[in-house]
């Protein structure tokens, strides 16, 4: 079945890294648009797999922030529902299996290169939404080390030279080279934590979400996990990749601008009325 002849699943899924900002908000306002518009349900995932990064206290902001910002849903960490957890670090089973199964069907292997390593085999680095440089492939057919204390990510085993295209709901169509555009990406890290790539793969298929709202520098990660949908055995969600918010130099907003935080705003007395007033253009 297409996902649009679904019920609509849709999802906000933060990081909580660091206080969420403006950008997140435009990002998920959009989500939470268009699941009320087709009388859908949205979904809040906490992506708190990386235990190195996340703290209590961002957890706990994200939840205040995101309820005082006019954000309401359905099914998430602070009410449950039928697909939880939706703690990604309760959910590591899930992301285990689908590693394995990745494994067992030949399209993973282990890579020992350090990123210093990479960017010296390449003539051209690549930069693209995740600033993960273009991989060679210097692993790709190197027998697998033995041991328990192999020290190695695992890479996925792009298919160079497949056309991998797609109709963004706003971004139009898409076409991405495997190979060229990006190259054999990281599935799972050195420390033993999946990679974003395939947490959000296996999280957006076992929640069924229909339609994934994020934003634009995304748009390549959408080919790389269109294959591992695919390798899967899923049917991949539609995609809507928002309009990214730039600061005054023209660099989208990341979790740096402190000033721009959701936090921050709450304790200047902002009003989000005025954000969602500008948003929807009432």
């Amino acid at each position: 079945m297409n996902p649009s002849e679904k019920p609509y699943r849709g999802r906000l899924a933060p990081s909580p890294t660091g206080y969420l900002h403006l950008g997140h908000a435009r990002t998920f306002w959009t989500a939470q648009t268009r699941a009320q518009s087709a009388g859908g349900r949205l979904i809040l995932r906490s992506e708190d797999h990386d235990r190195a990064r996340c703290r209590p206290e961002f957890v706990q902001a994200m939840l205040e922030d995101l309820r005082w910002f006019g954000f309401a849903w359905t099914e998430g960490p602070d009410c449950g529902g039928p697909y939880g957890p939706y703690e990604q670090s309760a959910r590591m089973n899930l992301y285990r299996a689908a590693l394995e199964q990745l494994r067992a069907t030949g399209f993973i292997y282990p890579c020992t290169c350090s990123r210093k390593d990479i960017l010296a085999a390449i003539q051209a680095p690549h930069a693209g939404d995740d600033e993960e440089p273009l991989y060679p492939g210097t692993c790709r057919h190197r027998p697998i080390p033995a041991g328990p204390n192999l020290k190695a990510v695992w890479r996925f085993r792009v298919p160079a030279g497949r056309l991998i295209s797609f109709r963004d709901v706003h971004a139009g169509p898409r076409e991405y080279v495997a190979g060229r555009d990006f190259g054999d990406f990281v599935v799972w890290r050195q420390d033993d934590v999946p990679a974003y790539q395939l947490a959000c793969v296996v999280d957006d298929a076992a929640m069924g979400i229909t339609e994934v709202v994020r934003g634009a520098d995304l748009l390549t990660s959408t080919a790389r996990q269109i294959l591992l949908y695919e390798a899967l055995g899923h049917t991949p969600p539609q995609f809507y990749h928002d309009d990214l918010m730039l600061d005054e130099t023209g660099q989208r907003l990341a979790k740096r601008h402190a000033a721009l935080s959701l936090r921050t705003l709450r304790q200047t007395d902002h009003m989000p009325v005025e954000y969602h007033q500008l948003w929807t253009g009432c």
